[in-house]
């Protein structure tokens, strides 16, 4: 006798992990995420007095070992925003590189999101504060508080972003 229902296939759920990244040369945060839990999230501080080389090979080494024990499927990166500061700026860009290079080097895709992408794919729009896109990533994955200290939460809110596009890509034709 046959079930009535769905014979001899198999379906296999697959979660995709993301690790988020919003880069910083003194501290860049970090959330390694499925749609409905939160693996891993922090920051990863680097000594301000030490030369740039140092700092970014740390980044680079803590990225990686992040990338060894969590196998995300993709890094989602949140894309420097030049403002008046030419000298943050040039900071973030290379930590942002040595990430890549972290992810590149593991063979991980990388999708860089602006932060007002971020915003309003998390908050709903594209010029929230950082406290409503904190508050809004702590309410969408259920967690008791916001996460902290802000970079980890900004962390979130990419992986999050990427979540959310990646998955209007895939019902797109």
């Amino acid at each position: 006798m046959q079930s009535a229902g769905v014979s001899g296939t198999r379906v296999m759920i697959v979660h995709m992990f993301v690790l988020g990244i919003d880069p910083g040369l003194t501290t860049t945060g970090y959330a390694v995420v499925t749609a409905q839990e939160v693996a891993a999230i922090g920051v990863i501080r680097t000594q301000v007095g030490l030369p740039i080389p140092e700092r970014l090979l740390e980044i680079y080494r803590d990225v990686t070992a992040l990338i060894r024990e969590h196998a995300p499927s993709v890094m989602a990166i949140e894309r420097v925003f030049v403002n008046r500061n030419l000298q943050t700026a040039m900071s973030v860009v290379r930590a942002s590189g040595t990430a890549m290079l972290a992810a590149a080097a593991a063979g991980i895709p990388v999708l860089e999101y602006t932060p007002s992408k971020v915003k309003a794919a998390v908050a709903g729009y594209g010029n929230a504060t950082k406290g409503q896109v904190q508050r809004m990533v702590a309410l969408r994955m259920g967690l008791a508080e916001v996460p902290s200290p802000p970079d980890a939460a900004d962390a979130l809110a990419v992986a999050l972003c990427h979540l959310q596009e990646d998955g209007l890509r895939r019902r797109l034709p």
